[in-house]
């Protein structure tokens, strides 16, 4: 009998883990006792999984109780308010969120930023070909949708929203929305996925080589180790920090998250700009923002959920610096995700933190000037992009 209860245990344990309602993948930085919750399970080979993790394992409030768009926009002293008319900024995920305007209007609403509606011209949707013809539901991904809509809202209030919707997280679909994002008139597209590295990611990162569009890439939400499309050499790699507000002439501190994806491409070239020694090929991340999960963003989200919740993740991250780039206006002129390179005084440098083990290098550490988990650094303005 009590050979029984174990085998049943186990096979119960297994079962949870392959559900991917394991509470907790890895220690937050800054509040060990929050339960974690990735939005999307692991992917198999050729399919991207979202990087959105939902903190307190989707116990929702009343009221927004993550950082707010004032908070994001001091921590990083954006022009949110003057700057991004004009600009387009695209997101692309997969599967349907049917209630992502009306819960991005909640969120607007709720922090007094203008309406941003199919009416008013300001928000659009369309599946992966351009027309409406949406995919299937999905709750995690509805969640990561939601996330995406409400960063670009909360940096770049100004700016219009075009989501595009993949039919599936095979990479051959999501590059296929990215396609069309780019058609479409995109100055910017936000990529907040990944999977494994491939061989052939050498030739489809060709998807997300649009001149004159600055397309960004999260790094990964499973520590040091790299994701693609972040390795892409034509798209900017938004590593993770833990942003806490703090006693000095910022108003504010980061270290690097233990969550963030850092490290060398195992395929794609080094581009030009970067000049790091210690890894020959594509250096993971460029720069970073918030993503730590205990200093995570407020999000409204209904399809399956019941209104404010709080996410962190590099999801977080890449829509933050695909918003910033639309502040600064630059898209059409920037050469994928060299400008920060030439710019990294208008970078707050992040020094501490690690993301794992990989002899104590810049690499997954947390040190001046460029590193693996934060890149150049976190805007510090708009200027750096």
């Amino acid at each position: 009998m009590k050979r029984l209860f174990v085998v049943l245990g186990l096979a119960m344990s297994l079962l949870l883990l392959a559900a991917g309602t394991s509470s907790q993948s890895f220690a937050s930085d800054t509040h060990s006792a929050h339960l974690l919750a990735h939005a999307c399970p692991g992917a198999p080979a050729g399919f991207a999984y979202c990087h959105a993790i939902l903190l307190d394992n989707g116990r929702p409030g009343g009221s927004p109780s993550g950082y707010n768009p004032s908070d994001l926009q001091s921590a990083y002293k954006l022009p949110s308010s003057t700057a991004g008319s004009g600009q387009k900024v695209a997101i692309v995920d997969a599967y349907d969120d049917p209630n992502a305007e009306s819960d991005l209007g909640v969120y607007r609403m709720q922090f007094g930023l203008s309406a941003c509606t199919t009416a008013n011209g300001c928000f659009s949707k369309v599946d992966q070909t351009g027309g409406t013809k949406y995919p299937r539901g999905d709750k995690g991904w509805a969640e990561e949708i939601s996330l995406d809509l409400d960063m670009v809202s909360a940096i770049c209030p100004n700016c219009h929203i075009l989501l595009v919707e993949a039919t599936t997280n095979s990479f051959s679909n999501l590059s296929t929305a990215v396609d069309e994002a780019a058609r479409l008139g995109a100055n910017e597209i936000s990529n907040s996925y990944g999977g494994s590295e491939y061989s052939n990611e050498v030739s489809d990162q060709s998807h997300y080589n649009h001149a004159g569009i600055a397309i960004t890439a999260s790094s990964g939400d499973s520590g040091y180790g790299v994701q693609f499309p972040a390795a892409s050499q034509y798209v900017t790699a938004v590593g993770g920090t833990s942003l806490s507000k703090a006693n000095n002439a910022r108003g504010w501190s980061e270290t690097a998250w233990s969550g963030a994806g850092s490290g060398c491409s195992a395929f794609i070239a080094k581009p030009s700009w970067q000049k790091d020694g210690g890894c020959s090929d594509r250096t993971v991340a460029d720069v970073s923002a918030d993503a730590d999960p205990s200093t995570g963003v407020s999000v409204y989200d209904t399809y399956h959920e019941s209104g404010w919740l709080v996410f962190g993740g590099t999801s977080v991250a890449s829509p933050i610096i695909a918003s910033v780039y639309a502040l600064a206006g630059n898209a059409g002129s920037v050469t994928y995700g060299s400008y920060p390179y030439s710019h990294t005084s208008s970078l707050f440098d992040v020094t501490s933190g690690s993301n794992g083990s990989c002899g104590g290098s810049y690499l997954c550490t947390a040190v001046a000037g460029y590193d693996g988990p934060t890149g150049l650094g976190t805007p510090n303005g708009a200027g750096g992009f």
